[in-house]
C-alpha cells in the first residue's frame, strides 16, 4: 500500500459483533491529496476527521451500491466506526435510506467526540467502546437478527424465498423493512455482498469466479458493475486507487 497511507480497524467485543464490523483509523500523511475509489462494503462509515485544509467533521456515510470517485485531502486523519446495518437501527437509531451513495454531516458534538480525541486512537477506541455498549438494546427484533446472520454467513449468496422461510418473515415485508431502512432491497444488499467476498479472492489473484455466479462472463459483469473495471484491472490497482483491495491484499 502507499506508504503515505496508513489504515488500521480493530473487530468489537463479541457482544458488539451483530451492530458493528470494526473500529478504525485512517491517516493520508502526504502532503498531497489522494484520489481513489470507494467501492461498495456493505457497511455504513461514522467518521471522525480533520485535515490540513478542513476542519474537524463528523460524517455518516450511506450504503453505496456503485463506486464512487473521491479525494482524500493532504493530512487527513480519520477515525471511523464501521456500522453493520443492524447497528445504524439500534445503535444509531435512524434511517440511511436518503443517504444511499451519499452522506451527511452530523453535529459536531456527536457521542461528545472532539478534535481531542483524535489525537491517539488507543483513547478514542476506548471511549466509543464504551459508548457503543451503552448503546446495546435490552432486545432485538429475532427475525432481523437471524436474517443478517444467514445474509452474512452466506456471503449474500441466499435465496430470499429460502431466507423468508428459515425466518418466518415474508419476502415483501423483508423487502419494505430494507428499502425503508437502508434505502435498498435485501437482494440489492446481498449482490454487495458478494461483490466484497469477491474482492478477496481478486486480492488473491483468483480472478474466477469463486462464488455461486452463473458463468465468467456474469461474474465480470458484476465486478464491473460494483468497481468500474473488470477484475484484472482491480487486481493492478494502479497507484493503489482501490483502497478497499490494497487492505485486503495486506490480511
Amino acid at each position: 500500500m502507499n506508504k503515505d497511507f496508513y489504515y488500521k480497524a480493530i473487530e468489537p467485543d463479541e457482544q458488539l459483533l451483530d451492530f458493528v464490523e470494526n473500529i478504525g483509523m485512517f491517516h493520508n500523511k502526504s502532503d498531497k491529496p489522494m484520489e481513489v475509489v470507494l467501492l461498495p462494503d456493505g457497511r455504513i462509515d461514522l467518521f471522525f476527521m480533520q485535515s490540513e485544509s478542513n476542519a474537524f467533521q463528523i460524517a455518516l456515510i450511506g450504503l453505496e451500491n456503485v463506486p464512487e470517485q473521491q479525494i482524500i485531502p493532504a493530512k487527513t486523519l480519520a477515525f471511523k466506526i464501521s456500522f453493520k446495518p443492524l447497528g445504524v437501527e439500534y445503535l444509531l437509531q435512524t434511517s440511511i435510506a436518503d443517504i444511499l451513495n451519499s452522506a451527511k454531516i452530523l453535529p459536531e458534538n456527536f457521542w461528545g467526540i472532539t478534535n481531542e480525541d483524535l489525537k491517539n486512537f488507543d483513547v478514542f477506541h476506548n471511549k466509543i467502546a464504551r459508548k457503543l455498549k451503552e448503546l446495546l438494546p435490552k432486545e432485538t427484533d429475532e427475525r432481523k437478527r437471524k436474517l443478517f446472520k444467514i445474509v452474512y454467513e452466506s456471503n449474500g449468496e441466499v435465496k430470499i424465498k429460502e431466507l423468508s422461510e428459515k425466518i418466518s418473515w415474508g419476502s415483501r415485508e423483508i423487502n419494505r423493512y430494507f428499502n425503508k431502512q437502508f434505502g435498498l432491497s435485501l437482494n440489492a444488499f446481498c449482490k454487495i455482498l458478494r461483490f466484497k467476498a469477491s474482492l478477496e479472492h481478486i486480492a488473491k489473484g483468483k480472478l474466477f469466479p469463486e462464488l455461486n455466479f452463473t458463468d465468467q462472463t456474469h461474474f465480470i459483469k458484476e465486478i464491473k458493475k460494483f468497481s468500474g473495471v473488470v477484475p484484472r484491472e482491480l487486481l493492478k490497482n494502479k497507484d493503489d486507487r482501490f483502497i478497499l483491495l490494497s487492505v485486503l491484499k495486506q490480511q
